[in-house]
């Protein structure tokens, strides 16, 4: 029997599928039957990056009833969960998103250290330049977007995705920070959202 939904975790820069809230979905979904959920570790090069989770969409399609997909892209995860959404028309849950990445990683051009790996890595003015092949300017049908943001997020200016997207689903909460404070009680909405029925 095929799983009745999937979702697809996109990590953010410099972090994997051990942050907090990826590893918060997986076991939420872990105790829901007939639903999976995949989170993979992505490379550095936004362009690699784009074709592991292209690979990954049209298996996980051919593999889901009713090709019942939808994406959370957290920091520089909303980015590509953007793009996707738009390729291959999903939903998707952009949470902090990095709308603009190709102006905002500019300041970790160099030498960097993954933040729950401890690995080291040079960020080019390279990886700058594939960024931008992903940009969608113009958001096609807003309602298949939630956008969940915290106005005290102190790597992203969140003015710049509730701009991004005025015609979806928005929770704008006061304070937090970068990491989203208090996901765990924002997973109900989540699923919601997804269409995955919980208890």
């Amino acid at each position: 029997m095929l799983p009745s939904s999937a979702l697809i975790y996109i990590h953010g820069f410099s972090s994997s599928p051990a942050s907090w809230k990826a590893s918060l979905m997986k076991t939420t979904i872990a105790k829901l039957p007939r639903h999976q959920i995949e989170i993979p570790q992505l490379p550095l090069s936004p362009k690699v990056a784009i074709e592991q989770l292209e690979q990954l969409v049209e298996r996980t399609l051919a593999e889901v009833e009713n090709q019942h997909l939808t994406l959370i892209g957290s920091s520089l995860g909303g980015y590509y969960a953007i793009y996707l959404a738009h390729k291959y028309g999903l939903k998707a849950i952009l949470i902090n998103p990095a709308v603009q990445p190709y102006i905002d990683l500019e300041k970790y051009l160099g030498k960097n250290t993954n933040t729950h790996t401890g690995e080291m890595f040079t960020f080019t003015q390279e990886h700058v330049e594939e960024l931008k092949r992903y940009d969608i300017e113009i958001i096609q049908q807003p309602a298949r977007f939630l956008l969940m943001v915290q106005t005290a997020d102190e790597v992203l200016d969140y003015h710049h995705a509730v701009d991004k997207f005025p015609h979806s689903t928005q929770i704008v909460q006061v304070g937090g920070s970068h990491g989203f404070d208090e996901f765990d009680q924002m997973i109900p909405q989540v699923l919601d959202f997804a269409g995955i029925i919980h208890a």
